[in-house]
This record gives C-alpha cells, structure tokens and sequence, in this order.
C-alpha cells in the first residue's frame, strides 16, 4: 500500500511539472539559458534579459549565487519575469548576439562579448540587463544583495525602464523581500 501511495506522488507531481514546468522550476533553483536561447525567446516573446556575466575565479560570483541567485524570492521573479543567462565572461566559445560573432580577446583574457556588455569596464561580477524594448544593455558591477537587486529587477520586470527616472523610482519603492 505505501508503494502505491508514493508511486501515485510522484506521478501527481510529474503531471504538475508537464502542466507547469516554470513554477515547478522556480521552487527550487534558477533554470539558465545560454545567451543564444534567450535571444530566440527574446525574438518570440518580448521579456527583458538578465545575464549573470562572471568568472571561475571570482568570490563574489560564488557568494551571489549562493545568497542572492538561491533566494526563493529572487529566483520566482526572474523565472516570471526574465530571460535569466549565466555567462563566463571568460569563454574561449565564439558567441553569437544581435548579428555579430563574439571571439575571445588573447590581450584582455575575456571573451569580447563581456567587454561588449561592459562598455570595457571589466568587474565580477556585473548584472546586465538588456530592456524589453531591447535598447543597450545596462550593467550593474559589483554584488547585489536579494534586497538591493529586488528594486532593480521590478524596474526593468515591471516595465517601468525609460518611462520612470530610476531615481524617482527607487525613492518611492517599498522592498518586500
């Protein structure tokens, strides 16, 4: 009888999964996609992008996706919300964004598409986020706390980016999380 009892829990929960794969995605931790799969998502459905540019070497890195990338809070919206990317600013891959091939650059031990995102002001790790209406990518370098990237992702997720100065914006923004 137990068996039967555990056999028909997981089916229910598989069948939850197939129904709703993102929500039963986002309990647990975030599903990252390549640049190059955002980028057809992006051409489809128009979100904004959130790439997590970042290194091996870097500690800070670590400690982001260990206390902000692993938040339940965090981790729900941005599934909601965003196309989420996690991409080694290091990759010796050639990247394919918007038209253009990226390689990586021997004399800066970056792959070009990082400096590219940065405006050549390499720091890990740095948040870009590139808007729904799909104007330049803004970067945000440093760590960032669940409530320090809480008011910039409900800028951007909530389409508020180029109708409402970020600063207005912040002032009058309550944290929930």
């Amino acid at each position: 009888m137990k068996h039967i009892v555990k056999v028909i829990s997981v089916i229910s929960i598989e069948l939850l999964c197939m129904i709703n794969p993102v929500r039963a995605q986002t309990k647990e931790k975030l599903s990252w996609l390549t640049l190059q799969e955002a980028e057809i998502a992006y051409k489809k459905e128009r979100k904004p992008i959130l790439i997590d540019l970042y290194t091996d070497w870097c500690g800070w890195c670590r400690v982001m996706d260990k206390k902000t990338y692993s938040n339940k809070n965090v981790i729900n919206y941005l599934h909601d919300k965003f196309y989420i990317v996690r991409l080694n600013a290091e990759t010796k891959e050639k990247i394919s964004w918007a038209d253009k091939v990226f390689d990586f650059n021997q004399s800066n031990r970056t792959n070009d598409i990082a400096l590219y995102f940065t405006q050549g002001r390499l720091s890990y790790p740095t948040t870009v986020i590139i808007s729904a209406d799909g104007s330049e990518p803004q970067t945000l370098p440093g760590y960032l706390t669940p409530k320090e990237i809480e008011v910039l992702l409900k800028y951007f997720g909530e389409n508020k980016f180029g109708k409402i100065n970020f600063d207005t914006f912040s002032k009058e923004f309550k944290t929930s999380w």
